[in-house]
């Protein structure tokens, strides 16, 4: 009888901002859950070498970007079940560096899909990795904040840690 392979471990990442759980498969980060929010218990101790390895990344990557300061290296993500368009949304979010904001509309602009920024908003919503995946940088058309999967105050927090004041306006 062959057996499907795991949906992957869960780690808790301890940062300065409250411990994160991270679910990562053999092809990479699958998800990020921020301080709080419910996720299943860590599983991670039967982890094999290579999710170690990519549970590494994370850590270090996690870090760097709850600082505000750039990291060098991203683990391998997992965005199986997802989208072309999701991953497109979320291909062009990694392309914004820190400090630097954009809104749903510029996104969707930059993807040659105008007047699609809802589907870009949805598409942010659905991101599995925030933070490392920083849709926390795209806000409204007039530079308010918009949505967030973490929270508004997450968002903020952010921003803040890149030097991006809240009120910023959007590109």
């Amino acid at each position: 009888m062959k057996t499907s392979p795991p949906a992957g471990w869960w780690f808790e990442i301890e940062t300065s901002a409250g411990n994160f759980s991270a679910r990562i498969t053999a092809r990479g980060l699958a998800e990020l859950r921020f301080p709080g929010e419910r996720a299943p218990k860590a599983t991670g101790t039967d982890a094999p070498p290579a999710a170690l390895i990519i549970l590494r990344t994370t850590v270090a990557a996690l870090r760097a970007a709850i600082a505000g300061t750039p990291h060098s290296k991203l683990p391998p993500l997992d965005w199986g079940g997802a989208t072309t368009f999701q991953q497109s949304v979320w291909r062009e979010l990694q392309r914004i560096g820190p400090g630097c904001t954009r809104s749903y509309g510029g996104i969707a602009a930059r993807l040659r899909k105008p007047g699609a920024a809802r589907a870009v908003g949805a598409a942010c919503g659905a991101n599995p990795v925030p933070v490392l995946v920083p849709c926390h940088r795209v806000l409204a058309a007039d530079g308010g904040l918009g949505g967030f999967s973490g929270g508004l105050e997450w968002k903020r927090r952010l921003l803040a840690a890149e030097g991006v004041a809240a009120a910023a306006t959007a590109k």
